[in-house]
């Protein structure tokens, strides 16, 4: 018997369930519409906030000069996975969340998140340790060596911020779980509008404190993590909407049993995502050997494109709500349309982003550097980045409903062939070998980044049909 759906006063999103079956098709698309994007309009504001915190760390360190350029940019190429690592494997939290609120179980909600706080502080501090001893792998992949001291600088900073960007990201799992996605957005662009003027004091040395250059970027946004992680915890603590779930209501020790079940379904999220992001990675440090120019021009593509990736992944996140509260009615088929809609709505976006940067470019470019050279590899590979939009698009979004449906041990081997069985190989087949002709430098890695996402996009979709409709016949047996 299927449960009946919840309407809560004064609650912001309308109640799908009570009113689509009276609508058109054309109605329902444009009612789902509305309301995932009332969801995830907050969200990519506050992704983007917290993108563009690395965009002004890229754009203030490449004012000092190119070398400090390209040590944030091979810090980023380390911190990045890791950080995507440890949020990806908190996420499990978002569909656990909104299950459970769909299904007005409001009392499991407050014990499961405080585990997944005890989850989120060994998997920060792990971060932590991780990211500290992380030069031998930029003498492994024989980075320039005047690069390696001011890159482990930075990434000392970035490490202290690890375990309070943790806790703040499952505070705001579960507040996202619960359709209240503005408080991610306040704070990223608190943490933004804070992150500017740190910055500027340890780049070039304000009140006491010496100028570090590149390496003053990562301590600065160590201090944002904590600053936002206070601001949040303080937010779900004291507001009246959170109050039902009874998080801070009392101290828990860890419960093994729980947080096993949290780590389950996150972990596979957090391999999956760490898949995706450790081929940017490996490119960069494997184009580390190329000199400062071309990792410069890499960065900045690579920034550029992750800024513009934040827009489909707030929407992957907001699917993940949608579908996960409409599992936790009963309601199988509403979360099959809402991953639909999702996706169709990730793909005219993909139409735009893609229009935008390939008119753009040189333009794009020139914000970061003026190094002519510099602009000429950015500008060449940006048009790479503009071409797989669309199957970004598509393979973050399905992605994003599987993690609503719970279903991501499966997604994690699917991505795993897809990024490292084929992206990587064709990537260093092309860019840096002469086994499918002359090698090609930057542009042939990233082409094989473009088949890579190429073959997610196809095997997500696939699966993604395949779990709705073991769903719905589920559904049906009952």
């Amino acid at each position: 018997m299927r449960r009946p759906a919840l309407r809560l006063s004064g609650h912001p999103y309308v109640n799908t369930a009570a009113t689509t079956p009276a609508l058109s098709r054309p109605a329902r698309v444009s009612l789902e519409v509305r309301n995932l994007l009332a969801l995830a309009l907050p969200i990519m504001i506050g992704q983007l906030a917290t993108t563009a915190m690395g965009f002004v760390d890229a754009v203030m360190a490449g004012r000092v000069s190119s070398r400090d350029l390209a040590a944030v940019a091979l810090g980023n190429s380390i911190w990045i996975p890791v950080y995507l690592l440890m949020t990806g494997t908190l996420l499990a939290t978002t569909p656990k969340v909104a299950q459970r609120f769909g299904a007005g179980t409001h009392g499991e909600i407050g014990p499961l998140v405080r585990q997944s706080m005890w989850l989120a502080l060994v998997v920060g501090i792990t971060a932590l340790l991780l990211l500290i001893s992380a030069e031998p792998i930029l003498h492994l992949m024989k980075v320039d060596p005047e690069l390696i001291k001011p890159c482990m600088g930075y990434l000392h900073g970035i490490a202290s911020g690890m375990p309070a960007i943790a806790l703040y990201y499952v505070l705001r799992c579960f507040s996202d779980g619960l359709g209240r996605t503005r408080p991610s957005m306040v704070m990223g662009l608190c943490g933004l509008a804070l992150n500017i003027p740190l910055n500027y004091v340890f780049i070039y040395g304000h009140f006491g404190v010496p100028a570090m250059g590149g390496i003053g970027c990562g301590w600065a946004t160590a201090i944002v993590m904590w600053v936002m992680m206070l601001g949040l915890a303080a937010w779900t603590r004291w507001a009246p909407v959170y109050q039902s779930s009874e998080l801070f209501k009392r101290f828990d020790w860890p419960q093994w049993s729980v947080i096993k079940r949290v780590l389950s379904i996150g972990l596979p999220i957090g391999i999956a995502v760490f898949a995706e992001s450790s081929i940017f990675a490996v490119i960069a440090l494997l184009i580390g050997s190329l000199g400062a120019t071309v990792v410069a021009g890499h960065q900045i593509a690579l920034n550029f494109s992750s800024l513009v990736f934040m827009i489909p992944y707030s929407l992957s996140m907001a699917v993940t709500v949608r579908v996960g509260q409409a599992l936790g009615r009963g309601e199988p088929r509403e979360a099959r349309f809402a991953a639909g809609v999702g996706m169709g709505t990730a793909l005219v976006y993909a139409c735009l982003s893609c229009s935008l940067m390939l008119l753009f470019r040189e333009q794009i470019s020139t914000i970061y550097t003026s190094d002519p050279r510099v602009i000429q590899v950015a500008a060449m590979l940006i048009v790479f980045a503009a071409l797989f939009q669309f199957s970004d698009a598509i393979q973050v979004t399905a992605a994003g409903a599987l993690r609503g449906y719970q279903d991501t041990r499966v997604t994690m081997v699917l991505t795993l062939f897809a990024y490292w069985g084929v992206g990587l190989p064709v990537g260093y087949a092309l860019g840096l070998t002469d086994w499918l002709g002359q090698a090609r430098g930057p542009s042939g890695l990233w082409q094989g980044l473009i088949v890579g996402l190429s073959c997610a996009a196809a095997m997500l979709v696939i699966r993604l049909v395949r779990s709705a409709r073991k769903r719905i016949r589920h559904d049906k047996k009952l």
